[in-house]
């Protein structure tokens, strides 16, 4: 189980408290106010009115005396109504900024992840943690203000108006608080471990569903309802004994707790009524007790349960701030140049890598690509082809070596700018459920409409936009689910279009389509190609076959390296690869 770490949740959120000190001191003091007048002060001038009904006759002093401290109560009512709406609001705002930097925060964090990162992670389950985070603060805070704060404002006036009156009462209160906050420390240090599996099992539950509900296609293709109902099912029972164990500790908390109460009313009852025979204290004074004593029930029992809320909150927020505190696997260098990447000439330099699971690819790779030439890589799965794209992209970092554009080490400039000068058109392009104009002019937000018409256009996708009920404001759905394969490749090529930079990479990007798809996806292609550095990655050598150079890979090595006439010519790899070939896919052995 994992360990609970409050100083590392904390430091990931009172910073953001922190950019609000006057807000959040406004709150705590309007609000200490409203508490004093209306559990403090009030009951002083109920328990007057009660002592002079209670030991005069009637009579026109006494009646004005009652009335002028009617009217004092009625003053203080509208008083701590005003003071606690103040707080109210003063609160909403603090709070709801608070909330939205610290959203803002967490996606801001997030982002900066590798893309391995995120194909290691539920993207649900990730979705899930950062919603438990941003509603775990508002518990809390609520928490904090509305039970806490409240509580001690209360019990620190209630014990000195306590001493004042009578000192042995004074010191029964704080003998019950001590024992009451000692077995509650004891509860929350037990209670937090059934938080935390409880919160663990939620985060598997919403990853399993958003797994499933992603991949629907398959459980439909496949018939596979009855396995994920099953599957589904050991994980909910799961999270339901952990839920159940947790809701069963918080009843015997409240159980406990509630037994202090009661000792603590009938103890308290028991003791004002002796020293009111003895004469020691007024009738007054007897119901001030009771209703200071009612008053700290009522906030101690929901105490009770919000710490217990609290702590789950803590749990919550632990899951995300553990991926908060993960460094990315991929940094920018502390010692960045300015890009000087203008025509996309790649060199691969002694370049050695393996994944973190220690699967080994290059060692000691070298590869030139000279500017505008037109790269076909080839080979068997797993020869390194898509490594190589992933490591021109940085979406993971060389071990040793260097990898070069224009000359310039691309680890040496940040992320964003190096990825601004590659395009990069994936086998199956997923598009944002927004419009297709929002989806092209995604790499060029603020393109005019003649710009996205013509990129369209080159990318043979303007003829079947045109056709939509709502053309270019055309909502693509989740994914991109609504158009086809073809059509989402066609998006994607116009968005490169309109990007314009000078390094081209196509992965494996018409692997998956028909033969007519193809046809309109190779034109849009050769249209993309025009003036740049291209590296395409195909299984289908139908697809590179004019390139101007074909380069051939196994086991992380160039076995082969030359146009597709003279590799033909050579009858050596490529050869074999292209006579295994039927309809356009290669056969492995």
């Amino acid at each position: 189980m994992r360990k609970f770490r409050l100083g590392i949740i904390l430091k990931h959120v009172i910073p953001f408290v922190c950019e609000y000190p006057w807000s959040v001191f406004c709150t705590f003091f309007f609000y200490t106010i409203g508490i004093v007048l209306s559990d403090i002060i009030s009951p002083l001038f109920y328990r007057e009115i009660i002592d002079k009904v209670s030991a005069s006759s009637f009579g026109p002093g006494i009646a004005n005396e009652l009335f002028f401290l009617i009217g004092i109560i009625f003053g203080i009512m509208i008083v701590y109504n005003i003071v606690f709406n103040i707080g109210h609001y003063v609160m909403a705002y603090s709070q709801s900024n608070i909330m939205k930097r610290l959203s803002d925060y967490v996606f801001t964090k997030v982002i900066q992840h590798s893309y391995s990162f995120f194909s290691n992670t539920f993207s649900g389950g990730l979705v899930a943690k950062m919603k438990r985070f941003i509603n775990g603060f508002e518990h809390i805070h609520d928490t904090i203000i509305f039970n806490f704060w409240f509580i001690i404002v209360s019990l620190v006036g209630i014990f000195i108006i306590l001493f004042r009156e009578n000192y042995f009462l004074g010191l029964l209160f704080i003998g019950w608080m001590v024992v009451y906050f000692t077995i509650t420390i004891f509860f929350v240090k037990y209670k937090l471990r059934y938080d935390l599996k409880e919160a663990e099992q939620d985060s598997l539950v919403t990853a399993r569903f958003s797994d499933v509900i992603t991949n629907v296609l398959n459980l439909k293709i496949f018939t596979s309802q009855k396995r994920e109902q099953e599957s589904f099912d050991i994980i909910t029972k799961n999270q339901e004994k952990a839920r159940r164990k947790d809701w069963y500790f918080n009843n015997f908390q409240v159980l406990v707790q509630g037994v202090l109460m009661m000792v603590l009313e009938i103890g308290a009852l028991y003791v004002t009524i002796n020293f009111w025979l003895d004469g020691t204290i007024s009738v007054g004074t007897v119901v001030l007790v009771q209703t200071f004593i009612l008053s700290i029930f009522g906030k101690m029992w929901n105490l009770g349960k919000s710490i217990g809320r609290m702590i789950k909150s803590f749990a919550d927020m632990q899951e995300m701030v553990e991926i908060l505190e993960q460094v990315p696997d991929v940094l920018d260098s502390k010692n960045l140049e300015p890009s000087k990447i203008t025509s996309g000439a790649v060199e691969f330099i002694n370049t050695s890598f393996k994944y973190r699971d220690g699967q080994k690819v290059f060692h000691n790779f070298n590869l030139k690509i000279p500017a505008g030439q037109k790269v076909g890589l080839v080979g068997h799965s797993g020869s390194g082809k898509t490594t190589i794209t992933n490591l021109l992209l940085r979406f993971v970092d060389i071990n040793s070596g260097s990898i070069t554009i224009d000359g310039q080490d691309i680890s040496t400039i940040t992320q964003n700018d190096l990825r601004s000068h590659i395009s990069y058109v994936p086998q199956d392009p997923l598009l944002f459920h927004r419009s297709i104009k929002e989806n092209i002019t995604y790499v060029k937000p603020d393109a005019i409409d003649d710009e996205i018409i013509e990129a369209s256009k080159k990318a043979r996708a303007d003829e079947f936009i045109i056709r939509l009920p709502n053309q270019y404001d055309t909502f693509v759905g989740e994914r991109g689910v609504k158009l086809s394969g073809g059509q989402r490749q066609r998006i994607a090529i116009a968005r490169i279009m309109l990007e314009n930079a000078p390094l081209l990479i196509l992965d494996e990007a018409t692997s998956s389509l028909d033969s007519i798809s193809e046809k309109y996806i190779q034109e849009a292609f050769m249209e993309a190609m025009k003036g740049r550095t291209t590296i395409v990655i195909a299984h289908r050598l139908s697809t590179i076959q004019s390139m101007d150079r074909i380069i051939v890979l196994d086991e992380g090595e160039i076995v082969e390296d030359g146009t597709h006439e003279e590799l033909l010519a050579k009858g050596g790899y490529y050869h074999k690869l292209w006579s295994h070939q039927a309809s356009g896919f290669i056969l492995d052995n």
